[in-house]
């Protein structure tokens, strides 16, 4: 299993959406009705600027997991499967804060067959130097209050619950 880091091509942006992305997200709607797909817009097509975008900038890293061969020049040409990912972003602490810069984890997602095998825990390691080499001390991320799944695997790691996210319509 190889740990490989998704540049700003399209055809391995486009790669990472179908294999990886779509059904990370037809999971998680699974868990809440926050998640749910719009069903009347093609979503790859959607959603491709959008991760082009986010992929190329500075302070954002997303690692895909392939398994099988990757020495093709391109993540979109490797023959392997895409059997997770892990992404990332650095939040600067603002200098009138009392705090150490973070890597705020935006996803993770592991496919069903390579969960339980070591492959979040090797997504995060990738994090932690990524860490380290630009300064941060600290993660942070914020799972769905629903995926319970989730949250006990971040308290296994040594995540603990800080703060609430809380939503409410403005119709009242």
């Amino acid at each position: 299993m190889d740990i490989v880091e998704l540049s700003a091509e399209e055809a391995a942006v486009r790669r990472f959406i179908e294999d990886l992305w779509l059904p990370y997200n037809r999971e998680l709607e699974t868990i809440s009705d926050q998640f749910a797909l719009a069903d009347d817009v093609d979503l790859v097509a959607e959603e491709l600027p959008f991760r082009l975008d986010r992929v190329a900038m500075d302070g954002y890293r997303k690692w895909i997991a392939v398994d099988g061969p990757t020495d093709a020049s391109s993540l979109a040409e490797m023959e392997g499967e895409f059997t997770g990912y892990i992404a990332a972003e650095i939040d600067d602490a603002p200098s009138v804060f009392d705090r150490p810069d973070r890597l705020f984890i935006c996803d993770i997602y592991v496919r069903e067959p390579y969960r339980r095998t070591g492959l979040a825990e090797n997504l995060f390691d990738r994090l932690r130097t990524w860490a380290r080499a630009a300064g941060c001390e600290e993660f942070s991320l914020d799972p769905h209050v629903d995926n319970e799944r989730a949250i006990a695997f971040y308290e296994k790691l040594g995540f603990e619950i800080t703060q609430y996210h809380m939503v409410a319509s403005v119709e009242k």
